[in-house]
């Protein structure tokens, strides 16, 4: 995508450096130091729905921070007034929709590319933090939401099976009772309701957001490197022996499968729909 001009700001501190993920405008990569990242989603102007070209593009910055052995901390944040407001509605429509395999497996392959990263990830979560944004926040070592974030998993209201590797990932953080209602009602839920949850580190005020995260990170970047790395593998190797998040392969198929009843299909249509009209009138 060329070098995309960043404005500086407390997330980003006269980044020394800039990636360039799948040559795309959807992702940008800085390295405000030699020890941390930031990966944004650029795609305010859809809330940073996730399409195809954002998913590979999220891949790829993973698997470039993935390499960089002297960082410490990768920030993941959108642009704007959200964190990410999932899928994009594009991948979902009636009658010409991208293959539901495909976009499973394009979701799962960018998630899974994310836990690969042996650095400490922090998510920087606003706004809205809906479906598939959330799987990738669940993906995120570490989360700090300001006090007006909202959460959902809309999943089932579009006739849809939650992807990604996103069940496990949700029970692992908040338990199998809370993930099986949001997942089967829907309701959004509050960064509080979150926090309580377990599923949140912090929640600040909206304006103390970029100082918390940047107070984390430097706290986080003050510690020995390789002790990071192998406290996060130690976590993670725990919660693998608990719960497998991992490899979920038969995601793909049981999304296509249930994608193609006429019930789903005839959901999905009317979500989109609603959603459609709510967008007009904001």
């Amino acid at each position: 995508m060329g070098a995309k001009e960043i404005v500086p700001g407390r997330l980003i501190p006269s980044a020394t450096e800039r990636y360039a993920p799948h040559g795309m405008n959807e992702v940008s990569l800085v390295y405000p130091s030699a020890h941390r990242a930031v990966i944004t989603i650029e795609r305010a102007r859809t809330l940073n729905s996730l399409d195809l070209a954002t998913l590979a593009a999220l891949r790829e910055a993973a698997g470039e921070v993935a390499n960089r052995r002297e960082l410490k901390v990768v920030v993941v944040r959108g642009r704007g007034r959200a964190f990410s407001s999932g899928v994009d509605l594009s991948l979902l429509g009636a009658g010409d929709e991208t293959d539901p395999r495909v976009v499973a497996a394009a979701g799962l392959a960018m998630i899974e590319a994310f836990d690969s990263i042996p650095s400490v990830t922090v998510a920087a979560l606003r706004g809205a933090v809906v479906g598939g944004g959330l799987v990738l926040a669940a993906g995120c070592d570490l989360r700090v939401a300001s006090d007006d974030t909202y959460f959902s998993i809309p999943e089932l209201d579009l006739g849809l099976p939650v992807g990604w590797g996103g069940v496990p990932r949700m029970v692992r953080e908040i338990g199998p009772a809370l993930t099986r209602e949001l997942i089967m009602t829907c309701r959004p839920f509050t960064a509080r309701e979150a926090r309580q949850s377990g599923f949140l580190n912090r929640v600040v005020p909206p304006a103390d957001l970029d100082r918390t995260v940047d107070e984390m990170v430097a706290t986080l970047c003050g510690k020995p490197g390789e002790a990071l790395r192998a406290v996060k593998r130690s976590v993670a190797d725990a919660s693998e022996e608990m719960l497998a998040a991992r490899g979920r392969v038969g995601d793909a198929e049981m999304l296509a499968a249930t994608a193609a009843s006429p019930e789903s299909r005839q959901a999905a249509a009317a979500y989109i729909a609603g959603r459609r009209r709510s967008r007009t009138s904001e």
